[in-house]
């Protein structure tokens, strides 16, 4: 159905009132007040004033490039509407004009709104995929049967099917592996959770991936920093593909058996066909086997006397919250350990740039959040160099009155790739320090007394004990609270399977302290 609204009535359905205070954190904002939603987010080309709900110059789309791009990737819903130069002026190089839709703009043909357009109904045709065929379900259900080493590979895909999702575990007791984009599809405190697969994914998780003979990949597209080397990934086990995406199936990995469906109905018939035949699977030698590698090599971290772990800070932020925050972050080490120490007990909680990476995500993301969840804490975990990347979107929080918190884990350094820089090579750095190289005992920039500029209430910690305290009163504060928690800068995300290694190359130990 095509509904037509007026400018003003659009304006107030995308962004309720909010303002962001850069172009880039317009078109940031409405996905994860969608994601959080399951609704599409719908944005407007950013404006100076941001005002007009179609913008007028072409140069205003071009924000819009990362945060498309950033959907495309992550497979999150998002409406852009936007503008190009008036149509006599196209190709005359006028003010502000730029030809990134040009082609799109000039083969596009309206015939009419009254009556409602139908020209696009055989490509929403495309999008609606038909019912999971049920000789392909029974297949499934024999690939069980005959298995003695399954796993489930869990993405993003399933973030609507979580209550159908944990039936089938139920129903068949195989261990859960979760995506980054897949975390709380499954809860990860479950028993039978592997927690994160991939490049810095738990040692079990991977384990459980390379052993397996069945793979069940729901919802997941085979990205490479889950993969590794594609050859040597699951390479024992028969692959069982799911996904409404018919361009992810067999793009990277060729399956077994494929079904390209929506994961939700295709998860209502593996159960039903589970339920009718009273089907009783015993896996429990395989999740001994996995219990056992979780005992060998737990999620760990080591503390160097009062200087503040990151991983234990987000720990804390677990407890005090009780795994119920909704969770953001821009992209870095902080990133990965919010993907480690935070338990996300169901779909929807967690908000990350996953598949492009862009930093300053964190920010305007929890803030659409918040305007989508009124009532639930809304955490940003953030590096300090992410949260510089769009720090003036305090001011949208504080005039908005938000009640977002901001954790910046702040080790003065872009910290990943710091990481990178130490492993691979020889700790030469390239413009990674971002504090001030002529006084490196201070804390530069001053989060806090910035965060005060903005009337954000704001503090800053420099030892363990005082972690708890701390987190505890920024929680406990109405409105928008910036943390500052400083951590040091040696410290490597771990485990980590280095881009395009296999299970067999992860590194369990070491940090920035020594040399490689």
């Amino acid at each position: 159905m095509f509904v037509l609204h007026t400018a003003a009535e659009i304006n107030w359905k995308i962004h309720q009132g909010l303002m962001t205070r850069f172009q880039y954190g317009s078109p940031t904002t409405p996905p994860a007040r969608g994601r959080v939603r399951f609704a599409p987010g719908v944005t407007r080309g950013p404006l100076a004033a941001a005002r007009d709900c179609i913008g007028p110059r072409s140069r205003r789309y071009q924000n819009l490039v990362s945060a498309l791009a950033d959907a495309l990737l992550d497979s999150v819903p998002l409406v852009a509407i936007t503008g190009q130069v008036p149509r006599r002026m196209i190709g005359t190089d006028a003010f502000q004009e730029t030809p990134i839709v040009e082609d799109i703009q000039q083969q596009l043909n309206v015939r009419g709104w009254d009556p409602p357009d139908a020209s696009g109904l055989g490509y929403l045709s495309r999008l609606t995929p038909k019912p999971p065929a049920k000789n392909l379900i029974e297949q499934i259900v024999r690939l069980i049967s005959e298995s003695k080493r399954p796993v489930l590979y869990v993405g993003g895909g399933c973030s609507a099917s979580g209550d159908e999702l944990r039936r089938f575990v139920e129903f068949t007791g195989i261990p859960v592996a979760s995506t980054l984009m897949g975390l709380g599809c499954y809860p990860t405190d479950d028993e039978l959770s592997l927690k994160m697969l991939g490049m810095h994914g738990t040692v079990y998780a991977n384990y459980a991936v390379d052993k397996s003979d069945l793979l069940l990949a729901f919802g997941v597209r085979f990205d490479d920093r889950v993969t590794g080397k594609l050859e040597a990934f699951a390479s024992r086990a028969k692959i069982v593909h799911i996904d409404i995406d018919p361009a992810e199936i067999g793009k990277n990995k060729q399956p077994h058996v494929s079904i390209c469906a929506d994961i939700k109905p295709a998860l209502q018939e593996l159960n039903n066909i589970l339920a009718v035949d009273e089907l009783v699977f015993d896996f429990s030698d395989w999740r001994a086997e996995l219990d056992q590698k979780k005992i060998e090599f737990p999620l760990s971290f080591k503390t160097f006397g009062d200087a503040i772990p990151p991983q234990y800070a987000i720990q804390v932020l677990d407890e005090l919250t009780g795994g119920e925050a909704i969770i953001s972050t821009g992209v870095g080490q902080h990133q990965m350990w919010a993907a480690q120490y935070y338990s996300y007990r169901r779909p929807r909680r967690w908000l990350s740039s996953a598949g492009l990476g862009a930093m300053g995500f964190g920010l305007p993301a929890a803030a659409g959040a918040a305007v989508g969840n009124p009532g639930v804490t809304v955490v940003d975990i953030d590096g300090d160099g992410s949260f510089l990347m769009n720090i003036q979107e305090l001011a949208m929080i504080r005039i908005e009155n938000l009640p977002v918190k901001i954790m910046v884990l702040n080790n003065q350094h872009l910290g990943m790739v710091v990481q990178w820089e130490d492993r691979f090579y020889k700790a030469n750095r390239a413009h990674t320090y971002l504090g001030n190289p002529e006084n490196e005992d201070e804390i530069y920039p001053d989060y806090v007394t910035i965060a005060k500029g903005f009337s954000v209430p704001a503090a800053r910690v420099t030892k363990k004990a005082e972690v708890k305290d701390a987190i505890r009163r920024m929680l406990d504060t109405p409105g928008p609270y910036l943390l500052d928690i400083i951590v040091p800068h040696q410290e490597h995300v771990l485990p980590m399977i280095p881009s395009g290694g296999a299970f067999k190359d992860v590194i369990t130990e070491g940090d920035g302290r020594r040399s490689y």
